[in-house]
């Protein structure tokens, strides 16, 4: 639920004077005396001790504007505070515990109209998509040694593995540029660690004994078992296809498809690329009439028009459409789960990662439909969903073998 305000407007100098006070603050305070001045300011029983800011803050409450542009202040407050502790790791602990402030309600009377109106508007925001970005954000924080007692871990608690998930959990439509950056950066270097650590994994199982390297053996980097690591290794950077590897793959379609006479003919080619390394009766008594007529029903108005991106773009979207999930208002992912039970997790993760090489710009929507059934099932515990985090996992060392560091994408399995 959003309340309505826009993404661009322009900071009032109340709102850039209390931004301003808390930037200061947390540059030089603790996390404990600042999260006591955060619930002072927005959640106290008593008017906030520095006088102009409180003043700038009952001008803001005040204002006509305040229900639209309210979610957007306290969401920037709080990224000035998080953007501060998340660059040093002994401060991290304090992200969760400011978003838990949020939540707390206070059982005392307020003390005057302002601070009346500051908890009204509060129990508002975390009702919006903002207060439930911000919410998955403190989970990337959340110690992991710590799990709840007589509880398995919650799917949302996961969110810190999966880079590719960042962007489309931690952001919404109206967050700023500094807070996309940030996220950017973080997106980042969890990617370039996943490389690394998988990167070392893989080289270390290519050694023929362990005596040979005289260390200890570097950790398996993913939720999978060492046996089912293995195989996804041995799937997404062998060969699949006839003896070619998915990049060899996607290069000998997309060099004959150049050539194909229509869209028509294009879809056509496309269905035997995706389908030409399935077999059983599952694939073929089913998932491959099912597929076959998608593409047939796909842009059909475009049949006799030449190929060109925009149609190869629309068609990956809407197979992963078809084949993951449509959007957070069309949940419906039937298909993918059979999939999963019927072809295997890393088989069907090896078909997402066909069709993203085909057209590049697409990963972003596959991503985005991950990031949806992620939000979906975010309050399942993990035994519940093994089939969703094994495709999480899976879909990790792909994009890692396929996009990431050099290193990773130059590796060759022997």
């Amino acid at each position: 639920m959003n309340y309505g305000f826009t993404h661009y407007h322009q900071t009032t100098l109340d709102e850039q004077l209390l931004y301003n006070h808390l930037q200061k603050l947390v540059g030089v305070s603790s996390p404990q005396d600042m999260l006591a001045c955060f619930r002072c300011l927005f959640l106290g029983d008593q008017e906030y001790q520095v006088t102009e800011v409180w003043e700038a803050l009952e001008r803001i409450v005040d204002s006509e504007s305040v229900r639209d542009r309210f979610p957007f202040i306290i969401n920037r407050c709080c990224y000035i505070l998080v953007n501060q502790w998340q660059k040093q790791s002994r401060l991290q602990w304090a992200i969760p515990e400011l978003i838990d402030l949020l939540l707390i309600e206070p059982t005392t009377l307020p003390s005057s109209w302002t601070a009346h109106r500051l908890r009204r508007l509060l129990y508002k925001f975390v009702q919006t998509d903002e207060y439930r970005a911000l919410r998955r954000l403190a989970n990337a924080f959340k110690d992991s040694t710590k799990p709840e007692p007589d509880c398995q871990p919650k799917l949302e608690n996961l969110i810190v593995r999966y880079p590719y998930l960042y962007e489309h959990c931690f952001l919404t439509d109206h967050s700023e540029i500094d807070q996309r950056q940030q996220i950017r950066k973080m997106q980042e270097a969890a990617g370039r660690k996943f490389d690394r650590d998988l990167y070392q994994y893989i080289t270390y199982q290519q050694k023929t004994t362990i005596q040979e390297l005289g260390v200890n053996p570097p950790h398996n980097p993913t939720l999978l078992s060492d046996r089912k690591l293995s195989q996804a290794i041995d799937h997404f950077t062998g060969q699949v296809d006839g003896g070619y590897t998915y990049n060899e793959s996607s290069q000998l379609f997309l060099k004959q498809s150049s050539k194909a006479s229509s869209y028509h003919a294009f879809k056509g080619e496309l269905y035997e690329y995706l389908t030409n390394s399935m077999d059983g009766k599952y694939a073929n008594r089913y998932f491959k009439r099912r597929l076959e007529q998608t593409l047939k029903d796909t842009l059909s108005h475009n049949d006799s028009h030449s190929v060109n991106s925009s149609l190869v773009a629309g068609t990956c979207k809407r197979l992963f459409d078809f084949l993951v999930v449509e959007s957070a208002q069309k949940p419906q992912h039937f298909v993918l789960v059979d999939l999963t039970n019927n072809l295997g997790v890393t088989n069907v993760m090896g078909l997402m990662l066909k069709i993203v090489l085909v057209c590049r710009q697409t990963k972003r929507e596959l991503e985005k439909r991950f990031a949806v059934l992620f939000t979906h099932y975010g309050n399942f515990e993990r035994p519940q969903v093994v089939w969703l985090v094994e495709s999480l996992e899976n879909l990790n060392i792909a994009f890692s073998t396929h996009f990431g560091a050099s290193a990773m994408r130059s590796l060759k399995i022997s």
